[in-house]
């Protein structure tokens, strides 16, 4: 080989691996707007109750962190989370993102601020923050990896001071004047419904509720800040106790049965082969928190 062929052959590899290593372009403007245009499906997704669209948005191993709940990781878990999340009634959820920095060919950083609003048993719920955004580009698309909210609402640490709705007098509620709603949490399907018997669950003070739940139903794994006593007026009622959801474990209750399940105790179950009642009872103010205590 002459020496000029050489050197031409040298110049060529030395190119060609220039170019390899080179570093991958970013284009911040083109991939801002993609991410932004994405955002906004993620949005009209949320409106439209579809949520498997929600969840392709997401890689297959993205967590989502949501304020006073726990994690939810893996689309299995974020596929939960969302199904309770847009079935909440009157659900308004909407935000605007302030940032978004892409720092990498497969990383970008996005950050903004949250409104949500949704029609609770008593009233008007409202919540606003800010969050953050991690996403990945994943065989050419952009998806989430990571999704975090920080709720700028303060903690409601003062419902101890919500005014009871105990008094002296005698109340009664016949089982025709019963008023029954649809009961909704983050990480609950759809379809349990709820009654508030006495007194008011969101603030401190004696209170009574039933909750409805269709054939077959499932809740997931869940704690009470504070105890439960539990009766069960019809149907078949099931619970088990733990972190983990092992529906070995489960046992079923009948009608006229009654358990106590002790403040900060982790617990699943649903209803049997037909609708089931159960009536709770305890002292408010009555919250629910996925997952286990810490």
């Amino acid at each position: 080989m002459s020496k000029t062929r050489r050197l031409r052959l040298a110049i060529v590899l030395g190119a060609i691996t220039g170019a390899a290593c080179a570093p991958a372009t970013v284009n911040q403007a083109s991939d801002a707007q993609t991410i932004r245009n994405l955002g906004n499906d993620w949005q009209r997704a949320i409106a439209a109750r579809d949520v498997e669209k929600i969840v392709a948005l997401h890689a297959p191993d993205a967590i989502s962190m949501v304020s006073n709940s726990p994690a939810a990781s893996g689309s299995s878990a974020i596929r939960a989370m969302y199904t309770g999340l847009v079935n909440l009634p009157g659900l308004s959820l909407t935000w605007v993102p302030t940032r978004i920095d892409v720092v990498s060919p497969t990383v970008a950083n996005e950050t903004g601020t949250y409104t949500m609003a949704f029609d609770g048993p008593q009233g008007r719920v409202s919540d606003h923050g800010t969050y953050a955004t991690v996403w990945h580009k994943i065989d050419g698309q952009w998806r989430v990896a990571t999704d975090a909210t920080v709720s700028s609402t303060p903690f409601p640490t003062g419902v101890a001071s919500a005014p009871s709705v105990d008094t002296p007098d005698l109340q009664f509620v016949s089982a025709a004047g019963i008023a029954w709603t649809d009961f909704s949490s983050p990480g609950f399907a759809p379809g349990v419904k709820i009654a508030v018997i006495h007194g008011n669950p969101a603030a401190k003070g004696d209170y009574t509720l039933r909750l409805r739940f269709p054939a077959e139903y499932k809740f997931p794994v869940h704690w009470h800040p504070g105890g439960e006593h539990l009766t069960v007026l019809w149907g078949t009622f099931m619970l088990g106790m733990g972190g983990t959801e092992d529906w070995t474990t489960v046992r079923t209750y009948a009608p006229g049965d009654f358990l106590y399940v002790p403040a900060r105790h982790p617990h699943f179950g649903g209803a049997g082969r037909s609708v089931t009642v159960v009536q709770l009872h305890g002292e408010g103010p009555f919250q629910l928190f996925l997952g286990s205590p810490k």
